[in-house]
């Protein structure tokens, strides 16, 4: 398997969950990272000391990727440390599940800026310098829910979808600089977010996977490595870690 030594990689929302294994995997194999964090602090800065403490890079910075200045100093911190970068991986997200009839205006803006606009903003603050150097791997962390939808996340789930054709059409148009774009569409993962529901929709959701449990981050992660690593002819696609719900 091939390493990811003087890489830089960015992900954001990596201080827990997906985002977390994400960086922790990157960073295994050599790469420096960009744990970026918007409220948790201190399991951001755990995770750079445990990077760190084995021998590599990393750093933590603070910023809500769904503010545009925020992303762009974001990138401008990761050029200022490292010099470059290499990897995006836009992970950050939201959820306020509530049915379309009593959903807010705030509660939906709420997730597509989070979880949309952010990837928009960061694509674009790292791209300079992806296209001048000719190189990128580019990540947008979507969802099953992009791709069959969910009672009570009509915003999640058309934010999610949203970065499935933001893929698509970024893959189009950076080819020509060597810079895939990729969706990675995980399900049913033991996040804080999934570990919290009750016995009941635990159970309710495994019987509804074909392999009979819940994925894990690590193996998410894993995917997102084989991507920057042996992905070289791999662009435009949705790839499903999802246990076979949804094909």
């Amino acid at each position: 398997m091939k390493r990811l030594d003087e890489q830089v990689a960015i992900v954001t929302g990596a201080s827990r969950g997906i985002g977390r294994a994400v960086a922790k995997e990157l960073a295994d194999y050599g790469a420096a990272v960009v744990v970026n964090y918007f409220q948790s602090q201190e399991p951001a800065e755990a995770l750079v000391t445990e990077i760190t403490g084995g021998g590599g890079k990393a750093i933590a910075v603070r910023a809500n990727v769904g503010e545009p200045d925020d992303a762009k100093a974001l990138a401008q911190r990761a050029l200022d440390e490292f010099g470059r970068i290499d990897i995006l991986v836009n992970n950050a997200g939201v959820n306020r599940d509530r049915s379309l009839r009593r959903m807010s205006t705030e509660e939906w803006q709420e997730v597509i800026n989070t979880d949309l606009n952010s990837a928009f903003y960061c694509t674009s603050a790292v791209l300079p310098n992806m296209v001048e150097r000719k190189y990128g791997r580019i990540i947008n962390m979507s969802s099953i829910i992009g791709q069959m939808g969910n009672i009570g996340q009509a915003n999640y789930a058309a934010a999610k979808a949203g970065l499935i054709a933001l893929s698509k059409s970024a893959a189009q148009e950076l080819a020509r600089y060597n810079i895939t774009v990729n969706a990675m569409c995980p399900g049913f993962i033991e996040t804080d977010m999934v570990i919290a529901l009750s016995d009941e929709v635990k159970e309710a959701l495994i019987s509804r996977i074909p392999l009979g449990r819940f994925g894990r981050p690590d193996e998410v992660a894993a995917f997102i490595r084989f991507l920057v690593t042996e992905g070289d002819w791999i662009t435009g696609q949705q790839l499903n870690p999802n246990g076979g719900m949804y094909m």
